[in-house]
């Protein structure tokens, strides 16, 4: 396999370069076709890089792009656009334009990553919009949805462009066997049911032979492995995304508070304990952590601003699968097709 370069936002993220350079060094012990291009304070970054007993084996495949800027966690997307031009969020995509990168990773402001690679890099022929994709863990493997924030209002060519995407995104990472099976989220399973602009999308979809739609599913369907990728507008994505998380930690508070009630539930706690690990390592979010960017002219991964050091890592990995698999060149090839047939209908 070729050498993958991959630009990194040290500076981004809730914990910022004490967390980013370890997780990069420990990334290009892993990974040896793995280059790493660290962007952000000089200073602060090779001081705590010349700190880290691993870099000496790696550090032939680690370089160091000084930034005078950050984008701050909580900045104004449009600020960090217009007056971040020198920050390390928009340098590390600058490379990925220049040719430097293959891709850019960072766990930095969401809103201002997506604005700032937009601008950047552009979208696709054929993509209005660039959707965030996600992800999550089903009962039956792993279940892909867009959009999850991106695009509060969408029309239905939006959707229909978001399917074919996370369709070709789910074909490249999970290697299946057969086509993966798209459906729109909706109120109901029924033809009846949703608004128009889920209607008319899923009229387009059905006359799409390049995508496996299999129709509408519900809100309780997302984490039964009933469809491989879920398709819905980004204010409906976001919500849904967050109240899973919501419910997740609620569930998590009232286990351990159940098991901790007296000496009895406490000693069935620790005849569970290997049970409760192996539950916990299903669903810890550091497992699947990189949101990807599609539809741009690039590839962009969106790390948890809180991520560990293993999560933070797969987010680069989720990075790497994207470049070698050629993802925005072939969602730009199955958007040709998908026109032509649309044209042809």
């Amino acid at each position: 396999m070729s050498q993958i370069r991959i630009a990194i936002d040290a500076m981004g993220g809730d914990q910022g370069p004490s967390m980013i350079v370890p997780a990069a060094v420990q990334a290009l012990t892993q990974h040896v076709n793995l280059h790493l291009i660290l962007v952000g304070d000089s200073a602060t970054l090779n001081n705590l890089l010349e700190k880290n007993p691993g870099l000496n084996t790696v550090k032939e495949r680690l370089s160091v792009h000084h930034a005078d800027q950050m984008v701050m966690m909580d900045e104004s997307p449009t600020v960090a656009l217009r007056s971040k031009r020198q920050s390390s969020m928009r340098l590390a995509i600058n490379l990925v334009k220049e040719g430097t990168a293959d891709a850019c990773v960072s766990a930095g402001n969401t809103g201002a990553l997506m604005a700032i690679a937009r601008f950047v890099l552009k979208t696709l022929p054929g993509i209005e919009r660039p959707a965030i994709v996600y992800a999550l863990p089903a009962v039956k493997g792993k279940v892909y949805m867009l959009d999850l924030g991106a695009n509060a209002e969408c029309r239905p060519e939006h959707l229909v462009q978001f399917a074919v995407m996370g369709s070709i995104l789910h074909s490249c990472v999970e290697k299946t066997a057969e086509p993966p099976r798209v459906a729109l989220l909706n109120i109901g399973a029924e033809p009846v049911k949703g608004n128009e602009v889920v209607k008319q999308a899923a009229q387009q979809l059905q006359q799409d032979t390049s995508i496996n739609y299999i129709g509408y599913v519900e809100g309780d369907d997302i984490y039964l492995g009933t469809a491989d990728v879920v398709v819905c507008d980004g204010f409906v994505g976001n919500v849904a995304l967050k109240t899973s998380e919501g419910l997740s930690k609620m569930i998590l508070h009232f286990a351990k508070k159940a098991f901790m009630r007296n000496w009895y539930t406490k000693f069935v706690a620790l005849l569970a304990a290997p049970i409760l690990k192996s539950l916990n390592k299903r669903f810890d979010p550091g497992q699947y952590n990189g949101a990807n960017f599609l539809g741009l002219k690039g590839t962009v991964i969106k790390s948890h601003g809180n991520a560990n050091i293993p999560a933070f890592i797969r987010a680069i990995e989720m990075a790497m699968k994207e470049v070698h698999k050629n993802v925005p060149e072939k969602i730009q090839a199955q958007m040709m097709i998908s026109q032509t047939m649309g044209a042809n209908a």
